[in-house]
């Protein structure tokens, strides 16, 4: 496996990718048509260079991924706005973007870091045991995160975007393996990657069992606050793991990358070829993956895709 550099997101009936500061939104119009929206947009780190470092940069990425995907959904859902189904064409307030990601942080805060902390300390009324509680704590917070992700994945464009999911893993699998990217070869490729959402938020789980084995504090403010205080730093060392277990085959990033390879068997779903071919719209428009496989693979990689019958050419 050789790292491409590109990732992405599901978003409804449609796959967002990005390739550095550019990115492509390719949508499943009602009407059968692909719809494909390129824009460039650069990230706090491309604006402020000086803050790419390890540990701090993993924070900063998330926040970006975060601004991006509620954008890029709202653009997908826009087609499907029974009451102005045309996309808008005018740029969008920050405002609402801006709400919507402190709304989310402060879910994902309140449901995985703050109610397991508070649970577990309902049990140190009968357990005096603070490993024991340590562990409760993680399992509670795992509990939560696994029970969430399976009850979405009931709902119908839940179960939808995880296939565009898979879609989208495939095609980058497709190209960091060597194959010409196709709705042949993508189909083929596996839906699961080490460099996901997904695994980073089982990272982020992990990590913080081990940290906050070691921080158990009789006042629950205390704990809370030492909780909210080493989240960035928790993020932080998720991404720099995610980083280099997407950029490598060593055999102790494969096991160490396995819980969150199982937790992608609730997040993504087989994608049928007409979500493969949305995917490798939104490859193509922001990656040139024929550039790529004969840069990486050499000449061979892509002598079995030429002529007219290409997708891309």
């Amino acid at each position: 496996m050789k790292y491409s550099g590109i990732g992405g997101q599901a978003v409804l009936e449609g796959v967002m990718m990005k390739n550095g500061a550019d990115y492509a939104v390719a949508v499943r119009r009602p009407d059968g048509e692909i719809e494909c929206k390129k824009d460039h947009k650069e990230g706090i780190l491309q604006r402020h260079p000086a803050l790419d470092k390890p540990l701090i940069r993993g924070s900063l990425i998330l926040v970006d991924s975060m601004v991006l995907g509620i954008d890029t959904l709202n653009y997908s859902a826009s087609f499907y706005d029974e009451e102005d189904p045309a996309p808008s064409k005018e740029k969008e307030s920050s405002l609402p973007i801006a709400f919507a990601v402190a709304a989310s942080l402060l879910l994902v805060i309140g449901l995985f870091i703050l109610l397991p902390s508070f649970l577990s300390q309902l049990l140190g009324r009968v357990v005096s045991s603070r490993p024991v509680l340590a562990v409760f704590e993680a399992l509670i917070r795992i509990a939560l995160f696994v029970g969430y992700v399976a009850a979405i994945s009931l709902m119908k464009d839940i179960r939808r975007v995880f296939m565009y999911h898979g879609a989208e893993h495939k095609c980058i699998n497709c190209v960091e393996h060597g194959l010409p990217l196709t709705v042949e070869n993508a189909a083929k490729s596996s839906r699961f990657h080490k460099r996901c959402g997904t695994s980073f938020m089982i990272g982020v789980m992990i990590l913080s069992a081990v940290f906050f084995m070691f921080l158990q504090f009789d006042s629950i403010l205390l704990r809370l606050v030492t909780r909210l205080i080493l989240i960035p730093v928790i993020a932080g060392i998720s991404y720099e793991f995610l980083r280099l277990a997407g950029s490598g085959d060593s055999v102790l990033t494969n096991i160490l990358s396995r819980p969150g390879l199982w937790m992608q068997r609730l997040t993504t779903r087989e994608p049928d070829s007409d979500m493969l071919e949305v995917a490798i719209t939104s490859v193509e428009a922001v990656f040139d993956w024929k550039a790529y496989l004969k840069e990486n693979f050499g000449e061979d990689a892509v002598s079995a895709c030429e002529g007219p019958s290409c997708p891309g050419l």
